[in-house]
């Protein structure tokens, strides 16, 4: 673990807690109430699927956190796949995240950043592509220096982001004029709505986002103790807000009307009742939130490519696992996956590549899952642990169970995007076996 110490650990409770809650809480919360409520066909079902995917979630959250207290590195899923399954495996998971989904999602938060900036100020759409791109550099540079700055900047942004979303949720269960239950969509077909579990399925894309922390466990104090308090509160407080946000959103607003709305749902809660400069607030709270996405994005990915560099797994691995030695941070693979996000941006949709991930995403996940069952036989007393889920093994097999509803709705949905990212995946298999053959 001599390289680890070489990073510097600027992440304490309140930071890593903010950086779960940040990445999670992009700009789903304020554009997502109109599709899942159309898709789920009334209120009720609407909120409990929000519940659901939250449940869904914590217990993924869970079981990750009792893994990665017994692998507190830097690297998350690669370093848990290759200690649990071997090399090959873990490879192939940080090439995705390293190549695909981590630049994809970057390209994506910050693409969906330009086009709101320009709507907000009222500038022509050409220039969303570069506002987005400078959106991007900057919080790259952020994260070029020590890490306690965006560490800082983390519990910024998510403070920022919390407070309109109490703010709406105080509105709608206090001042909204409508019963929040039983109402029903009627302004669509009954065969429109998808049901209950296309409408948790929204909803877990949304809650997306927390196992980034677990990339930088050798940024973090004391990762054995914080990580799982980090993942584990940071979910709860995200279903809380999820579900007020909704239930505040049917007090406010009939059925009809949500669906009506759509992704403005959120801007006329707003404006209902804090007036028109309230509904600008709130737009650039949305700003506000999606650079906190950003930074956690920034802040995570990277270390995975450092991690893989310093492994060898990873071409040019001297320049890629350097640690520049004034901000100890991993500059030049933050550089490079910048720069990857960049061609995706100018190139081709990224928000659409990194819903082609999901599914190989959600494969690794399935086997971290399956890899709790695997330490626990290894160690039935628990010596190693220092976090272990309650219920088990329930919480791993919810787990397992959720995510292989995820894989298989994929497979329904999206067979042309499940083979695409399958390609992506597998085409680092070459590169991989001749890195190995130059050791």
């Amino acid at each position: 673990m001599a390289e680890e110490e070489k990073l510097n650990r600027g992440f304490g409770l309140w930071s890593s807690l903010a950086l779960v809650i940040g990445t999670i809480i992009g700009s789903g919360i304020f554009f997502k109430q109109g599709s899942v409520l159309q898709t789920a066909g009334d209120t009720n079902t609407a909120l409990w699927a929000w519940l659901a995917g939250g449940i869904l979630t914590l217990t993924a959250g869970m079981t990750v956190a009792e893994v990665g207290s017994q692998m507190a590195e830097t690297g998350g899923i690669y370093s848990y796949l290759t200690h649990l399954y071997g090399k090959t495996t873990g490879y192939l998971a940080g090439w995705m995240q390293v190549i695909f989904y981590g630049p994809a999602m970057m390209g994506a938060i910050s693409a969906y950043f330009g086009v709101l900036f320009v709507s907000l100020f009222g500038l022509k759409s050409v220039w969303s592509l570069p506002a987005g791109m400078v959106a991007l550099a900057l919080v790259g540079l952020l994260n070029s220096i020590p890490n306690h700055f965006s560490a800082g900047f983390q519990v910024l942004t998510t403070v920022i982001k919390m407070l309109p979303i109490i703010a709406l949720i105080i509105f709608g269960l206090f001042f909204g004029k409508h019963d929040a239950l039983g109402q029903m969509v009627t302004t669509m077909s009954h065969s429109s709505a998808g049901g209950f579990g296309v409408a948790v399925l929204a909803t877990l894309f949304a809650y997306d986002g927390w196992v980034t922390l677990a990339n930088i466990s050798g940024e973090i104090r004391n990762p054995q103790k914080v990580l799982p308090k980090a993942i584990i509160t940071g979910i709860l407080i995200v279903i809380v807000a999820y579900m007020g946000i909704s239930y505040g959103a049917y007090r406010s607003l009939t059925a009809n009307e949500i669906v009506a709305l759509g992704e403005n749902t959120t801007l006329k809660m707003a404006t209902n009742a804090f007036g028109y400069w309230g509904g600008r607030v709130l737009s650039v709270a949305v700003l506000v939130s999606l650079i906190g996405t950003l930074n956690g994005k920034v802040v995570s990915f990277p270390r995975i490519l450092y991690v893989m560099a310093k492994k060898g797994d990873f071409p040019f691995a001297k320049t890629f696992a350097k640690i520049n030695h004034k901000s100890k941070t991993p500059n030049a693979a933050i550089w490079l996956m910048v720069a990857i996000a960049y061609l995706m941006m100018a190139l081709t949709d990224p928000d659409q590549l990194s819903d082609y991930a999901i599914f190989v995403t959600f494969l690794f996940y399935i086997l971290v899952f399956i890899g709790a069952f695997k330490l626990r036989r290894q160690d039935p007393k628990g010596l190693k642990r220092t976090f272990s889920m309650p219920l088990y093994p329930v919480i791993p097999i919810v787990a397992i169970l959720g995510s292989l509803y995820v894989e298989i709705s994929e497979i329904i949905n999206d067979l042309h995007g499940i083979g695409i990212s399958v390609i992506i995946v597998l085409a680092g298999l070459p590169l991989y076996w001749w890195l190995n053959r130059k050791k």
